[in-house]
């Protein structure tokens, strides 16, 4: 059977208790819950369903604090605490006030639970404005919310999305090749395989006029396959030349808070590896699919294991790709196709910060199989600094079979055939010589930071926010913006012109 790659598995169990305990949880006000026990899994998962369905993401700040401690301690003891007042997500050099805001923080952990700084502090970032703490105590979680200058807590419960009998670490992965249906694709020169969803975007006309030369985009994902020659000493084959990739990781594969040993950029998913093609997959002569952007420059971080933001090392790893990708000041366009129900502090801070540095971020909009009727765009698309993608099939404004949509979208690929949802994109396999089919929101961004990277090769002094503005002009709505789909499919061959 043919895969859709998820950008979250949306099969969780609500249990028929959950809603009761919802409703008690709901009918409470916060000073009776902190007088309560440790919360169960499904008390607190009936908590965090019920605040995404009424306010569509989940602040642990203005939970009661027995939601917030019982959820830290259902995983890990540790939380993160973002300092400082609205809008300081990050700071090369701190100010007197934010040295003290963090300070404050951290004699509060120290007094509530009557240890000593260094053992509190498992991590301290250099440039975000916020800190990991362990805790123990719920005394400790009630001071920290009634602290000034907090600007968020988060804890890093992950049950919500998992079964209860344990984490399973592969949303969005597969590894297999797939046999490509022949039309599906058509074969240009010099023997490479153009995607059939590329004509619809007119992205082969686009090639004209721009081929991405000279533009370097960012991929944050499960990093590249090692075994994959075309995203690799292959990268310059065929038609595409003068161009490098890169690979770096910044996710370590530890269950520990405290480890630093960082595992490499080798992908062990094969979602990043999809991503990678969909960009800049080579116009190569090995009868091979091509990607959008194909004479770009490609420089892929492995920031996570699979494409849910759950783990701490998960979201420490996107983070500090982020981090790492606005410091180069070749990198033009960041491409996330991974993401998470609700927001996550330091990432956000992140984004900010990349953002802050000129970056133009593409995010997937949303992916899953259990609860695209009622939820909406998901973090970090959620976010204004990002562009919001999704995908749809080819039978007009329908959006593929497991796709998010809604106000926030500003722009949809055409990614999906109608009558059968196995049939997505043709993208390069995991390993050499392979091809498989990749689909949703995800590849919908990929190809969307491709585009954008035609756009800025062709206009290479422009800024972001200029680009920015060749996509929306080039979208099928504008200059009206839909309820769902935003400024609809992009014209990649109108956006170059």
């Amino acid at each position: 059977m043919k895969k859709i790659v998820f950008l979250l598995l949306g099969v969780f169990f609500v249990l028929s208790c959950e809603q009761e305990n919802s409703n008690e949880i709901n009918d409470q006000t916060p000073e009776s819950l902190d007088s309560q026990k440790l919360l169960s899994i499904s008390e607190i998962n009936a908590y965090i369903e019920g605040e995404l369905k009424q306010n569509g993401d989940l602040a642990w700040l203005k939970a009661p604090a027995n939601v917030v401690w019982s959820a830290a301690m259902h995983s890990g003891n540790v939380i993160s605490v973002g300092y400082g007042r609205k809008g300081e997500s990050f700071s090369v050099q701190r100010a007197p006030e934010l040295i003290e805001a963090k300070n404050n923080i951290l004699d509060i952990v120290r007094d509530s639970e009557q240890q000593n700084k260094l053992s509190i502090v498992k991590y301290d970032d250099n440039v975000l404005n916020f800190v990991d703490v362990e805790i123990t105590k719920l005394e400790t979680v009630i001071a920290l919310q009634k602290a000034d200058q907090i600007r968020y807590i988060d804890t890093f419960y992950t049950d919500y999305l998992q079964e209860e009998n344990g984490p399973q670490k592969d949303f969005g992965c597969t590894q297999s090749g797939e046999k490509i249906n022949g039309g599906d694709y058509r074969v240009i020169s010099p023997n490479a395989w153009l995607p059939w969803n590329f004509d619809i975007h007119k992205v082969s006309q686009a090639w004209n006029y721009s081929t991405g030369a000279g533009i370097t985009v960012g991929l944050i994902d499960t990093g590249i396959s090692a075994n994959q020659n075309l995203l690799g000493n292959g990268f310059n084959d065929g038609a595409s030349s003068g161009r490098f990739v890169q690979r770096f990781g910044t996710y370590i594969d530890s269950p520990w808070w405290w480890s630093n040993n960082i595992d490499g950029p080798n992908d062990r998913c094969g979602h990043g590896t999809s991503m990678a093609s969909a960009i800049a997959s080579p116009r190569n002569d090995d009868g091979m699919p091509v990607g959008v952007a194909y004479n770009s420059n490609l420089v892929a971080y492995r920031g996570t294991a699979d494409v849910v933001l759950e783990d701490y090392h998960e979201r420490k790893g996107v983070s500090n790709a982020l981090k790492a990708l606005g410091n180069r000041s070749d990198v033009k366009i960041i491409s996330m196709s991974v993401g998470y129900p609700w927001s996550i502090g330091n990432v956000k801070d992140a984004v900010r910060y990349a953002y802050g540095k000129g970056k133009l971020i593409v995010a997937a909009g949303g992916t899953s199989t259990g609860f695209t009727n009622w939820y909406g765009v998901i973090f970090p698309a959620s976010m204004s600094e990002t562009v919001a993608v999704t995908g749809i099939k080819d039978n007009g404004y329908n959006r593929c079979s497991n796709c998010h949509d809604g106000s926030k979208i500003d722009f949809t690929i055409v990614m999906q055939r109608a009558g059968d949802s196995g049939r997505n994109v043709p993208v390069i396999g995991f390993n050499s010589g392979a091809r498989n089919y990749v689909g949703g929101s995800s590849v919908a961004t990929a190809t969307t930071a491709g585009i954008a990277a035609l756009v800025w090769a062709r206009n290479p002094n422009m800024t972001r926010d200029q680009v920015l503005d060749k996509l929306k002009r080039s979208g099928e709505f504008y200059p009206s913006r839909n309820s769902k789909f935003g400024y609809g499919n992009i014209d990649a061959l109108k956006a170059v012109q």
